[in-house]
C-alpha cells in the first residue's frame, strides 16, 4: 500500500522502449521499468507494467496511490482522490509524469454501483513525459516478461510471481522478487488472495503480478489479515484494463517485456 499510510484495519488498501523499429536498451541501463517507485501527492507506491495507446506511454500504478482519504478508504466509488493532471514523480525519470487515468475517478464519474467493482477496481495510469519515453524498458527486472495480459478469474493453487520495491526494504535488491500462490478468489473474480514469502508491505501497492507463464495477471491492491495473515489482495488486471478501455482508453495495450519470462525466483534474486 501507499507508504505514508500503514495498516490500521483488517482489510486495507493496501534503455529504449521496446516498440517496432527501435533498438532495445540493455535493461541495466534503462532507468524506467516495471517496479520503479512513483510518488503522487506525497504517497509512495510501486509501478506495475508499461502500457500505451494513441495518447502516450504510461506506467500503471494503484488508484489508491493518489488517494486523499484515510488508509481504510477502500471503496473507490466514494473515496477521495487527487485529480487527473496531478504531477507524479517517477524514479529514473527526468521530468514528472501526469496522472492520466484513475479507476476511482472513472467509477465516480460513471456512477458505478457494482460493489465488487467499487471495492476491487484499483488501477491508475501515469503518463510518462515524452522526453523520458526513450528511457523505458518494459521488462520486469529479474523475472523477464510480461508476455501478454492473462485472462480473468483466479485459479486456486496457481503459482505467481511479483516484483515489489518498497523503500522499507532499504534498497536491498534481493528482497524485491517474490513467488507465491493463489489461495482464494474474491469479489466475483475481481480479486485474488495471494500468499507470498515475504508478503507485500506498505510502499508495494500497485506492484504487478505474473502467472507461471509470464502473463500479467494482477496488481497489488491490499494487505490483508484474512483469510490468512500476510496475504495480499491482487486485483485482476484484465478486468481493470477492460474498465479503462470503456472509460476513455479504448486503445490501451500492455507493452510486453523485451526478454523472455524465466519464472525462476532464485535466478531473479541472484541476478543471473
Amino acid at each position: 500500500m501507499k507508504l505514508r499510510k500503514w495498516l490500521v484495519a483488517v482489510f486495507v488498501v493496501a534503455g529504449a522502449m521496446a516498440v517496432p523499429g527501435t533498438a532495445v536498451a540493455d535493461h541495466a541501463a534503462a532507468p524506467i521499468h516495471p517496479g520503479v517507485m512513483t510518488f503522487t501527492g506525497g504517497g509512495q507506491c510501486t509501478s506495475n507494467f508499461v502500457f500505451r495507446d494513441g495518447g502516450g506511454t504510461y506506467l500503471g500504478q494503484a488508484a489508491h496511490c493518489a488517494g486523499t482519504g484515510a488508509a481504510t478508504d477502500t471503496n473507490g466509488c466514494d473515496a477521495g482522490s487527487q485529480p487527473l493532471g496531478t504531477p507524479v514523480e517517477i524514479d529514473g525519470a527526468s521530468r514528472p509524469g501526469t496522472l492520466a487515468y484513475s479507476s476511482w475517478l472513472a467509477m465516480q464519474a460513471a456512477g458505478e454501483a457494482d460493489p465488487n467493482v467499487c471495492a476491487y477496481n484499483d488501477f491508475a495510469l501515469v503518463r510518462v513525459d515524452p522526453a523520458d519515453v526513450p528511457s523505458i524498458d518494459p521488462t520486469v527486472p529479474g523475472l523477464g516478461g510480461p508476455t501478454s495480459v492473462g485472462g480473468p478469474g483466479a485459479r486456486l493453487g496457481d503459482t505467481v510471481f511479483s516484483y515489489q520495491n518498497s523503500s522499507l526494504r532499504l534498497g536491498v535488491p534481493q528482497l524485491r522478487p517474490k513467488q507465491g500462490v493463489v489461495i482464494a478468489s474474491e469479489g466475483g473474480g475481481w480479486s485474488r488472495s495471494v500468499l507470498t514469502v515475504t508478503p507485500g508491505i506498505p510502499g508495494d501497492s500497485g506492484s504487478g503480478f505474473l502467472s507461471s507463464t509470464g502473463q500479467a495477471i494482477g496488481t497489488l491492491s491490499t494487505l490483508q489479515l484474512l483469510p490468512l495473515a500476510g496475504s495480499n489482495g491482487v486485483a485482476d488486471l484484465s478486468k481493470e484494463l477492460d474498465y479503462a478501455r470503456t472509460h476513455g482508453f479504448g486503445g490501451l495495450a500492455l507493452v510486453p517485456g523485451t526478454r523472455p519470462f524465466r519464472g525462476n525466483l532464485l535466478q531473479a534474486i541472484l541476478g543471473g
